[in-house]
């Protein structure tokens, strides 16, 4: 092993608040598949709070105001597209990049593949609920699925992709 290797194999492994977590305590007896699924655990947690919080705002809005469906989603998109990006390149794919030409790469890519899921979920909407009437609420349920799988996609291997 060079010196460069070696003095990486003793460096002590980074932990954030969920590792410290999974190590107390009566969860630590979950530990081994926590670390084996980290990434997928965490996108799945913080993918399903803004979930929570986009249909609550959305619900909340339709309510409140009852403005356009299609306005109201972009309303929601906006607040929880940042609320995503921090945690996304926090916790979930440890997107820490070292120079500012990176960064600005990494945040167009990840606004881009939310754009681009954002006009699914609005094309979704102004079919099922602004054309056919179908129920608010389930259609909006369906449409925050679909993007949630896709969004996963794009940020796995386009955004936040490990160099190789």
């Amino acid at each position: 092993m060079n010196d460069e290797s070696n003095e990486l194999a003793h460096q002590p492994e980074k932990k954030d608040i969920f590792d410290k977590i999974m190590h107390l305590p009566l969860l630590n007896i979950f530990e081994p598949f926590y670390k084996k699924y980290k990434e997928t655990l965490l996108y799945l947690f913080f993918g399903g709070t803004a979930f929570f919080l986009n249909i609550g705002l959305f619900a909340a809005i339709n309510y409140c105001f009852h403005i356009n469906e299609l306005v109201n989603n972009i309303i929601c998109w906006i607040i929880c597209v940042f609320y995503q990006y921090f945690t996304n390149k926090t916790w979930v794919f440890d997107g820490h990049v070292d120079t500012i030409g990176a960064l600005i790469k990494q945040i167009l890519s990840f606004f881009g593949g939310r754009l681009f899921t954002l006009f699914i979920e609005e094309v979704i909407i102004a079919i099922f609920i602004t054309w056919l009437g179908f129920n608010t609420m389930i259609v909006k349920l369906v449409a925050q699925i679909i993007v949630i799988i896709l969004n996963y996609v794009i940020s796995k291997l386009v955004v936040f992709k490990k160099p190789t």
